[in-house]
């Protein structure tokens, strides 16, 4: 006898008769016979007593066919197997729709998902396909009912929720000094050790490239200077070597003398082994230049993931103080200013300068004349963004100056924002470790739950509450996939899993990755604290002090809880920042849908990412380092500053020096700058001019404007989707 009935969503019901006989019912009304109450009664009495004691809808509709087919009326069974057709291809209909928008090209919040995705190539296409299907897989087979259902009601999001089955994980800090110098496989092709500056350079574009296709986020280099460094010395040996060969000249006291700086210079008026040193050094400098222009020029035409997207890359430096990593930084800088092509911006890598006294930030330092051309660069072209090692939370008591390998106990951050540091498992580093996965929770939503209660303290106590809810079922959510991800195989990640991820050396390829994989982290973020607060009391955190206190009191609440939860369940848990793309509109639309137009809430197409103030929110950049900059040391999983300058900064690199020392004076961890800047389409033309329609250069009117969408930049804003538009154009410039 029937007892329950599992759903086509995985959900599981009490048996109901009644629906049997609704659905009999309504086929015999379509016959010219009508209705046979007798008859809908025996069906419905066999299948309710034949049945297993538990049977899903396909199994109880065959049965109902098999049962009109056996009586005498063939007439209705053949109505009933026509309306199940019709009802088949109706829950189908979305689908199709979905699939004739990627087919057609259009532009949607389905295609432009992701800005980085060009989801018009056929390559592009065929991953949109995979991914809009494969979700409901993983809603209906891998999520439990709690997570399923905090889904379904616009609460919870599960980042990369396409790449669930795949066991991938999310992202990681490349240790590069690694593969230079033992070489990896890569597919079908192996990779000798590095020996000069070019080979190393390209090798740093293959392991980036490599992982980006084994993983479902963003890839890092950690410490890109230091890296890089070694090569150029053995370069600056090659050509030492080279020229005596040509002059017969021994000059082998060369090979290790000291170089203060590799600086090109004229060799007029030099002589013998002198004459010989400069012109090595000279060389090499043009060497290291050309791999610098390589490798930036490379990580923006090389694709990934079967060529719709170039790779999500990444690279932190600043802080080697050595003449070869100071030519490494230099000529990476001098060749990002220059542009690609014509002189174009470049979208990647991220770069991002590491802050630090006493290093590469005061005028006394070492690589301080390297921070100003940082800041020029910046000024220009967007990128370096600014890492700060000042910061307590990202300072590791290992560190020491006069380490050579200090780079190890650096923070090191993903230019979105993602940053991995503490770890419960192994050492406080970011080098070979990475994000596993992360989830982002709606607190506009929770918010808007409890709005109408009218006592304000009772209404904060209600949020508090369903916020704990909301924060247990991420934190077991994110413990679950961890579980799934853990029995992955070594051999399926064939570089992540013996090169990259920290342990990954001891795994055999038919080994799980359950032994190395919790050196990662798990984040819970969340998004629209703006929001969330005019919710609760009228006002957001930039233009109250009262609201200000409440943000704080809820992201302190998110922290406090997540260390419990990593205590729970034994993984590296952290609060994020969330860089909500997609996710920005998404929720606004299920909670307007869900609670109408609220004025100051759901009132635009976007929710504010994280902890900013809203973005259309005038105010000085000080007053909006003041309000956030607590929010940082909170959000240990990853958050970024960034601050609207008004006009074209190309000629004021003290301007970004200024929020750089903002950045200082409130111990903000990571931060960027956002000018006006102007693309021609067409030619690659940039400038910085107000409302530019037409390109002075070759005539065009397909003119864009570069812009970060949650902290790397895009190159057209043609692929942003309607939330993400939306908020642009509420952007308002701080001063």
């Amino acid at each position: 006898m029937i007892q329950t009935v599992k759903k086509r969503d995985g959900r599981i019901v009490g048996y109901n008769e009644e629906k049997i006989k609704a659905a009999i019912r309504k086929a015999m009304l379509a016959t010219d016979k009508g209705e046979d109450e007798a008859l809908i009664q025996r069906i419905t009495d066999r299948i309710g007593a034949n049945g297993k004691e538990q049977m899903d809808v396909e199994a109880i509709q065959d049965a109902v066919e098999l049962e009109l087919m056996k009586s005498s009326r063939k007439d209705v069974a053949k109505k009933y197997i026509a309306y199940r057709d019709q009802r088949s291809i109706a829950r189908r209909a979305k689908t199709r729709d979905m699939f004739q928008a990627i087919i057609d090209a259009k532009s949607n919040d389905v295609t432009r998902e992701n800005a980085n995705m060009n989801a018009d190539s056929p390559a592009g296409m065929m991953m949109k396909f995979a991914s809009e299907t494969t979700k409901p897989f993983v809603d209906d087979y891998l999520l439990s009912p709690d997570v399923r259902e905090a889904v379904k009601n616009n609460l919870l999001h599960i980042h990369d929720k396409d790449y669930y089955p795949t066991k991938s994980l999310t992202c990681v800090q490349h240790p590069l000094d690694k593969i230079l110098k033992e070489g990896f496989m890569a597919g079908h092709g192996e990779s000798r050790p590095a020996k000069r500056i070019e080979t190393a350079s390209v090798i740093a574009c293959i392991s980036l490239e490599t992982a980006q296709n084994e993983m479902h986020g963003g890839q890092a280099i950690p410490a890109f200077d230091f890296y890089m460094a070694p090569y150029v010395r053995s370069s600056y040996v090659e050509e030492v070597k080279y020229i005596e060969q040509i002059t017969g000249q021994d000059l082998t006291d060369l090979y290790d003398t000291e170089i203060t700086d590799y600086i090109k210079a004229p060799l007029d008026g030099l002589t013998g082994k002198e004459r010989a040193k400069q012109h090595a050094i000279n060389r090499t400098v043009g060497r290291v230049h050309q791999a610098m222009e390589a490798f930036i020029h490379n990580m923006n035409t090389i694709h990934s993931r079967g060529g719709n997207q170039v790779v999500f890359s990444s690279i932190n430096y600043g802080t080697d103080t050595s003449a070869e990593g100071r030519c490494v930084i230099r000529e990476l800088l001098e060749s990002t200013y220059e542009g690609v092509g014509n002189g174009a911006t470049a979208i990647f890598p991220i770069q991002i300068w590491k802050k630090k006294r006493g290093i590469s930030y005061l005028p006394e330092d070492r690589n301080y004349d390297l921070y100003c051309l940082a800041c020029k660069v910046t000024a220009r072209r967007f990128f370096p963004n600014f890492v700060n090692l000042d910061t307590p939370y990202n300072y590791n008591e290992k560190w020491r100056a006069d380490d050579p390998e200090r780079y190890k106990w650096e923070i090191a951050t993903m230019g979105c924002r993602t940053r991995v540091f503490e770890n419960r498992f192994g050492e406080k580093t970011s080098i070979g470790r990475g994000n596993i996965s992360f989830s982002t929770i709606n607190i506009v939503g929770l918010a808007l739950e409890v709005h109408n209660i009218e006592n304000e303290e009772s209404r904060i106590n209600a949020f508090f509450a369903r916020l704990d809810e909301l924060l247990q079922i991420t934190a077991k959510q994110l413990h679950e996939r961890f579980l799934f991800q853990k029995t992955a195989l070594a051999k399926q990640f064939q570089l992540v899993m013996s090169k990259l991820w920290v342990g990954s050396e001891n795994l055999n390829e038919n080994d799980t990755i359950d032994s190395v994989i919790n050196q990662g982290t798990l984040g819970i973020g969340f998004i629209g604290l703006a929001e969330c607060l005019i919710a609760l009391i009228g006002k957001h955190h930039g233009e109250s002090e009262k609201a200000q206190e409440l943000g704080l009191r809820i992201v302190n609440y998110m922290r406090d809880r997540v260390n419990e939860f990593s205590e729970k369940y034994q993984h590296n848990y952290s609060v994020l920042a969330t860089p909500a793309e997609g996710l920005s509109g998404r929720f606004t639309k299920g909670d307007k849908k869900k609670f109408g137009i609220i004025p100051g809430v759901t009132d635009k197409d976007y929710y504010t990412n994280s902890n900013h103030v809203p973005v259309y929110y005038h105010c000085s950049p000080r007053h909006k380092a003041e309000v956030e900059a607590p929010y940082h040391p909170l959000t240990g999983g990853g958050h970024i500053f960034y601050v609207e300058i008004d006009g074209d900064a190309t000629h004021n690199p003290q301007a970004i020096m200024n929020i750089v020392d903002l950045m200082d004076e409130y111990n903000i961890g990571y931060g960027s700058v956002n000018h006006n800047r102007n693309r021609c389409m067409n030619c690659g033309y940039e400038d910085a001019t107000q409302g530019l329609k037409v390109c002075p250069k070759c005539g065009s009117t397909h003119i864009d404007t570069l812009q970060r969408i949650t902290g790397y930049l895009v190159g057209t804003t043609e692929r942003w989707n309607s939330g993400k538009l939306a908020e642009l154009h509420d952007r308002v410039v701080h001063k």
